[in-house]
């Protein structure tokens, strides 16, 4: 059975790119596909290609845990690592090889993060002791410190309260100074406050089949699909006409 088909897109380096559509429309099988996350699901399979910095990263010598550290990953839940504040942003480092300053380089993560202010103090305190917002940006942090080129985030605030989600949105704009960044996301409005670039995504039913499968409709820069999106179905569902 297909999740998600004819997706084709060109995600810009050093951008926000937003996915938006309805539930179950593939949005979050297209961000796993872009770093390998669908190859830990046994009946998965693809069929393409995904071209990172010309190198498919399906190819037969890839190594899909080298593909993971380069293209980090963002969860919708916060997922710290039952470890210290300090150890959640040290851990990955060390398992990658880092032989810096590793002081340093938890303070730059979570400086980055836009959590530093909040547990300087309590560095040797469980990851856990933290608040859903900042266990967040913890999170976010531990992806920045292993150096990825990329950062994916799945719905990243869709646990959060307002303010740690215009926190994360805050902490988005900075990032992506240094990263480029792809997001998943139901609310709209976070789409065209965070993001350059828009993929609308919709969802049609299974030939001779049970369920739907997700295509994309339209991408484009955020401001046309929001304002002069060229396809019905896209005005239908950033004016709130849809389904």
């Amino acid at each position: 059975m297909e999740a998600v088909k004819n997706v084709f897109l060109e995600i810009p380096s050093g951008k926000v790119t937003a996915l938006i559509g309805p539930s179950g429309c593939g949005k979050s099988t297209v961000l796993r596909a872009i770093n390998r996350m669908n190859d830990l699901i046994d009946s998965c399979s693809l069929k393409g290609r995904v071209l990172f910095n010309g190198n498919d990263l399906y190819g037969i010598n890839i190594d899909p845990v080298e593909v993971r550290r380069r293209i980090g990953m963002v969860f919708q839940q916060p997922n710290p690592f039952p470890k210290s504040i300090y150890e959640n942003i040290a851990f990955g480092a060390r398992i990658n090889g880092y032989k810096g300053d590793m002081d340093f380089l938890v303070e730059t993560s979570l400086k980055q993060a836009a959590v530093w202010d909040e547990c300087k103090d309590k560095l040797k305190e469980s990851g856990y002791s933290l608040s859903g917002g900042q266990q967040q940006r913890l999170c976010i942090a531990r992806t920045i410190a292993t150096k990825p080129e990329v950062i994916l985030m799945d719905e990243p605030c869709s646990a959060l309260d307002p303010i740690s989600t215009l926190k994360i949105e805050e902490t988005i704009h900075e990032l992506k100074r240094e990263f480029t960044i792809v997001i998943v996301t139901h609310n709209m409005q976070q789409a065209l406050r965070v993001s350059d670039k828009t993929a609308f995504f919709n969802a049609e039913p299974q030939k001779g089949g049970s369920g739907k499968v997700g295509y994309l409709v339209e991408f484009n820069n955020t401001e046309k699909i929001f304002n002069s999106p060229s396809q019905k179905a896209t005005q239908d569902y950033v004016s709130g006409r849809f389904g």
